[in-house]
């Protein structure tokens, strides 16, 4: 993309006391290695929404026919399971990506995205894509490629997560979820909302009973530390 800058058209409508990204939609890895008069383009056809706290950005198993990048507010990925039970699978803030799955064929969204508190995403549907490339088909094809490096980097990333002891993982997926959402404290950073060891273990690909043992010996080591229902993973822990 070069040296293009551009004055962000989601500013003015961010919800008062959250935290705004500056990232742009066209800045997004899938949009990456864009012309400027495309990037531009990108950025004048993406659609803004404000959705308030408690609401979908979209629903599990509707048809997936939007990518949206969350501007501010923080979104929380869930699934439903047969038996009713709903987990969190991830929990998503300003910055960051949702509904990558819009561009399988006809896929359904596998998972719910509901807003954690007001949220502010810039959005493309797949309509409104499809007709985005037609004018632009370069945008087609640098999508194409970016999604094939992401698919090659994922794959990679799987392959080295079979290869470190569970502890480590369970570690791992506690702090980064306690720097990006969590708050900093002096004992060190809380997690104020629950994780079931259901969630975690969809989180990090293992059986609820191994995330309990797990998780013993994580609070038995003083790497986390159970405050009531929050957790704290010390500031003095390295991983």
């Amino acid at each position: 993309m070069g040296n293009v800058t551009m004055s962000c058209l989601c500013e003015k409508l961010t919800p008062k006391n959250s935290e705004w990204s500056p990232v742009c939609i066209g800045q997004l890895w899938v949009f990456e290695g864009l012309r400027p008069e495309e990037l531009q383009e990108v950025v004048h056809q993406a659609l803004r929404r404000r959705y308030q706290a408690g609401q979908p950005v979209f629903i599990q198993g509707d048809v997936a026919e939007q990518i949206s990048l969350i501007k501010a507010g923080r979104v929380r990925l869930s699934k439903l399971l047969e038996d009713g039970t709903e987990i969190t699978l991830d929990i998503r803030k300003s910055g960051d990506f949702l509904g990558e799955y819009m561009f399988s064929e006809e896929f359904d969204y596998p998972v719910g995205a509901w807003c954690m508190e007001e949220t502010l995403v810039c959005s493309f549907t797949k309509e409104r894509f499809e007709k985005l490339i037609l004018d632009y088909p370069n945008i087609g094809l640098r999508v194409i490629r970016n999604l094939s490096n992401r698919i090659a980097q994922l794959t990679d990333r799987v392959g080295a997560m079979s290869q470190t002891s569970l502890e480590e993982r369970l570690y791992r997926v506690l702090l980064n979820v306690a720097r990006e959402h969590g708050e900093k404290k002096r004992e060190g950073y809380v997690i104020q909302f629950p994780l079931t060891h259901e969630d975690l273990g969809f989180l990090i690909g293992a059986h609820r009973v191994s995330i309990t043992r797990t998780m013993k010996r994580l609070r038995d080591s003083g790497k986390i530390l159970q405050r009531g229902r929050n957790l704290v993973l010390p500031l003095a822990t390295r991983p």
